[in-house]
């Protein structure tokens, strides 16, 4: 009787096709190489980078007078700093064991770096939002990053070690049991896998306190008028029978205030130029959309905390009418942190890059999301991504998270993960790595909070800074 020979990968071009049980095998593989136990070591040597000195560092880069603001709000909590901090923890990571299985990283998976948005087909989804520093890398930076900035909220919020280990865990488990989930699901099943609000919400209401449960209810329903009508009311007034976008310097300043007279109209005219030649970034349909569109007025704007100091615009667009108004959001996009620990990125363009590495990530993305290489005010070239600056946004609110809360939060965060991560990376490798135990969990809860115990030191040390007089701080901003 014939016997048949064990199945073999497949080539297709260029592409490799293990079979399932060679991919299992290589991550059964990798955990004998790195064992779970080891992803739970945090040792800071002597070599390691200043934090500080890698703030002052990429601040070399960026708008001068915006640097103050950016220390200033690094400097209201541990959990600011750590937001701000995404390139020296990627140093710290590159210097910790990883299983070698590798992934579209979004390179920043702090907790606040995920939330709800409105997707092409009007659903309200959850998922990662931020794609700064996206680069392919070890799926673990991912996790440890999201692990470690929920301890240190948890610190924040005055939680107990037990409460803080229950939350981490809960990251951690929920994204270990997805990717088994998505292990043994098919390739076109992983690619549509999304999180419903919808669902989320009915699952949320079986676990989660009344009082949990009427915030996250109200957050939600927040979420749904955070659009370009909301930015619209808010952002702009009438002047000479025009919308143009109210100066609240120095967080936003209008163009003709930037740069006064003849230079500031020319500016402006260059402005729609640009809008008008990344619409060949985007879909077929999606560019005939925005071109019904008409340019109005542009704005500097201060975004977020570690992106403070980039070169971040708001363009104001109208549809058929004053009352059909559309927020673009034109922001520089520049090398990823992640990417002197890793291979070089294959993009020459960065907002390429952004752009690709969230398509690949997000189950839905914003029908306007492009990228445009620009000159700036000062003769530099530099490379943008453009999206909507508000489209149903939403995100938690920690000064309302309870441990029940944030655990629930944190769970959803690991899910949603390592959806993200499966797109792109092994995840029938990954999942067998990661195996069926809590070791996995144990480990990550435990690296958590060495790191957050680094993260209050490095804190101390830009605190330090601020009043020793080596950089100006800017505060209340």
């Amino acid at each position: 009787m014939a016997v048949a020979a064990p199945p073999r990968a497949r080539k297709q071009g260029s592409v490799s096709h293990p079979s399932l049980e060679e991919r299992a095998r290589n991550g059964k593989i990798a955990r004998a190489k790195v064992p779970r136990s080891t992803l739970a070591l945090f040792e800071p040597g002597l070599s390691r980078p200043d934090p500080v000195a890698l703030l002052e560092e990429q601040a070399g880069s960026r708008v001068p007078e915006l640097v103050p603001i950016r220390y200033g709000r690094m400097l209201l909590s541990p959990f600011a700093f750590f937001r701000g901090a995404a390139l020296g923890m990627a140093a710290d990571l590159a210097a910790t064991p990883t299983s070698g299985l590798t992934v579209q990283a979004c390179g920043d998976a702090h907790l606040s770096n995920f939330g709800v948005f409105g997707s092409p087909d009007r659903t309200l989804v959850f998922d990662v939002n931020d794609f700064d520093e996206t680069l392919p890398g070890p799926w673990e930076w991912d996790v440890k990053r999201l692990a470690s900035s929920l301890a240190i909220a948890g610190r924040e919020r005055g939680f107990t070690n037990k409460e803080r280990a229950i939350v981490v865990t809960a990251a951690a488990e929920g994204y270990r049991t997805e990717m088994a989930a998505l292990a043994g699901l098919g390739d076109l099943a992983v690619w549509y896998r999304r999180g419903d609000v919808t669902q989320l919400l009915a699952d949320f209401r079986s676990v989660a306190k009344a009082a949990d449960r009427k915030r996250t209810k109200a957050a939600v329903a927040k979420a749904r008028t955070r659009d370009s009508m909301q930015a619209y009311s808010k952002l702009t007034h009438i002047v000479d029978g025009e919308p143009r976008i109210i100066s609240d310097p120095p967080l936003i300043v209008p163009i003709e205030e930037l740069v006064p007279g003849l230079e500031g109209e020319d500016f402006l005219e260059w402005a729609g130029t640009a809008l008008r030649t990344y619409r060949r970034t985007l879909q077929d349909d999606r560019r005939h959309l925005l071109e019904q569109f008409r340019f109005v007025h542009l704005a500097r704007k201060v975004v977020g905390v570690g992106s403070v100091g980039t070169r971040a615009w708001i363009a104001l667009l109208l549809g058929r009418d004053d009352n059909d108004p559309l927020f673009l959001q034109i922001k520089e996009a520049q090398a990823s942190v992640l990417e002197r620990f890793t291979a070089k990125g294959r993009f020459d363009n960065q907002g390429e890059r952004v752009v690709a590495g969230q398509r690949v990530m997000q189950a839905a993305s914003d029908i306007f999301l492009g990228w445009e290489r620009l000159e700036g005010l000062d003769g530099e070239t530099r490379d943008f991504y453009i999206r909507q600056l508000r489209d149903w946004k939403g995100s938690v609110d920690m000064d309302q998270a309870t441990p029940t809360s944030l655990r629930n939060y944190a769970r959803v965060c690991g899910w949603t993960l390592a959806r993200a991560h499966a797109r792109s990376g092994d995840r029938i490798a990954i999942a067998a790595y990661l195996g069926k135990s809590t070791a996995f969990d144990q480990a990550v809860a435990a690296f958590a909070e060495l790191y957050a115990d680094q993260n209050e030191k490095d804190y101390a040390s830009l605190q330090k800074t601020a009043a020793d007089g080596r950089i100006t701080v800017e505060s209340g901003l």
